[in-house]
């Protein structure tokens, strides 16, 4: 695979990452295990995808308000486009080819962590992320992804087939492709909250180590007091 794709191609790639995109797929996965399956293999799902999704955000949110991160690996939090790529992707196959057999099954496994794994290069090409990030977004995403694969490997199949599963994810991945949801604002927007500082840790500072700590919120009350005057105190 070459990194020299222009620059227009990777923004497509990575676009695909994007919680606009595989948020409504995994939800569209989590639906077609409900109908066609057993709801403890949805659950399971919702489940793993979950928790990872959590860790990510909480790493990102130590970061950004408290400047926790590892600079010798320019790690600031494990990027999300390649944990949501390299989860959704593999499994979003998978179920759709789960009537068929094992070694097809593992076949789409395997071209959806690859796909995975593209969308995290893209991010690194694009310098949205560094590689020691994409690469533990893409490691947790083959963990989430392979550890629902063996969960419901040995799943019943015979109530759906694979075409209605896999044009309805096609449709999800087409019609939502490139739609922005802006998670780095609201995920900025907590940290800020919980740590009280004025602005957020940012990775260029952060790397070369001249960065001044944050400020922290003040609030400037007022206090009317018996004969009428306001006095003014930081709170």
């Amino acid at each position: 695979m070459s990194l020299e794709l222009s620059n227009s191609l990777w923004v497509s790639i990575t676009a695909l990452g994007g919680v606009g995109v595989m948020a409504p797929v995994a939800l569209a996965v989590a639906a077609w295990l409900m109908v066609g399956y057993r709801w403890k293999y949805a659950c399971a799902w919702l489940g793993l995808l979950g928790g990872a999704d959590a860790l990510v955000a909480l790493t990102k949110i130590a970061f950004i308000g408290w400047g926790v991160g590892v600079r010798a690996w320019d790690f600031t939090g494990i990027s999300g486009h390649a944990l949501m790529s390299t989860a959704v992707l593999p499994v979003a196959l998978f179920v759709a080819l789960l009537p068929t057999r094992g070694i097809v099954r593992g076949t789409g496994v395997a071209l959806g962590l690859f796909a995975g794994v593209v969308v995290g290069v893209s991010r690194v090409v694009l310098n949205a992320h560094s590689v020691s990030e994409v690469v533990a977004g893409c490691a947790l995403g083959a963990v989430v992804a392979l550890a629902f694969v063996l969960i419901a490997w040995r799943a019943e199949s015979g109530k759906l087939s694979p075409t209605p599963v896999a044009a309805s994810l096609a449709v999800v991945v087409i019609a939502l492709h490139g739609v922005p949801v802006p998670t780095q604002h609201w995920i900025t927007v907590i940290a800020l909250d919980l740590s009280g500082h004025e602005r957020p840790y940012v990775r260029a500072r952060w790397k070369v180590k001249h960065y001044q700590i944050p400020q922290r919120r003040t609030e400037v009350c007022l206090h009317r007091s018996a004969d009428g005057r306001l006095t003014a105190f930081i709170g």
